[in-house]
């Protein structure tokens, strides 16, 4: 592996240093009340540095939420090819509580990006990318349970996906918000049930 030039360390190490300030002050202020000038002078860098990496406060949001995400994708993309109904029930019971309690871990960065999602555009058009991202792997999911006669294959793979991920989506910003009326393992168990009920074959 090539080793890094003294110039591109500094790089990465100025790229983190905003990125680090932009969730700082992200949490703190909230999306629309922050500004790239405060998370600039957060940094501690000059303008014309910070610009080169970041040309303005949604792309810097965006970043934020890309490495966010690693760890939610880590959880909604994990291998399954369960062998038995019984199998598949557990896998996805545990898949929905990791989720969950991922969001709620991560509550102060997500409940940021609910108020992004209502104030850019490009913040929103990001989380619908996410949400299909996600969405993608379910139906990869269903389609393998079909092929494998755990599941109904009447049943839409896609359009269940989209179902199923939409259910999850509520709770995962109840969780955030503080909302949520349940624990996390009853709703994990309860989603599970339900979806288990509706697509697979007993």
């Amino acid at each position: 592996m090539k080793k890094r030039s003294a110039r591109e360390e500094k790089a990465i190490q100025t790229r983190g240093r905003l990125l680090q300030a932009a969730e700082d002050v992200f949490i703190e202020q909230g999306f629309v009340k922050t500004t790239i000038s405060q998370i600039i002078k957060h940094a501690g860098l000059g303008y014309g540095t910070a610009y080169v990496y970041f040309r303005n406060k949604d792309e810097l949001f965006i970043e934020l939420v890309d490495e966010l995400m690693d760890a939610f994708y880590e959880v909604g993309e994990r291998s399954f090819t369960p062998v038995s109904t019984k199998e598949a029930a557990s896998s996805i019971r545990e898949q929905v509580e990791l989720f969950l309690t991922l969001a709620q871990k991560e509550s102060r960065l997500m409940s940021v990006l609910k108020e992004a999602r209502g104030s850019s555009e490009v913040i929103d058009e990001k989380w619908n990318e996410i949400r299909e991202r996600f969405i993608k792997s379910i139906t990869k999911d269903i389609t393998f349970a079909q092929t494998n006669g755990l599941a109904s294959p009447r049943l839409d793979a896609a359009l269940i996906a989209r179902g199923w991920f939409y259910a999850n989506e509520m709770f995962m910003w109840e969780c955030v918000t503080g909302q949520c009326r349940h624990s996390i393992k009853q709703l994990s168990e309860q989603l599970t049930e339900l979806y288990m009920n509706g697509l697979y074959r007993s």
